[in-house]
């Protein structure tokens, strides 16, 4: 598993509430939310490497 790095964000009450309100929708908090829509926007970018997988079919 990969170490986790805290680090203060500033973004828009408007922006947080949408955010905060879609985590709830997916029944996740808004710190796993951000993680989430970083992480896919990073895949869908080309800028993170897919996790390697232990399964030789994938």
């Amino acid at each position: 598993m990969s170490k986790k790095k805290a680090f203060a964000l500033r973004i828009d009450e408007d922006k947080l509430a949408a955010v905060e309100k879609w985590a709830a929708d997916e029944f996740r908090s808004t710190n796993g939310q951000l993680e989430w829509i970083i992480d896919r926007m990073l895949r869908e970018a080309g800028r993170l490497k897919k996790p390697k997988s232990n399964n030789p079919k994938e």
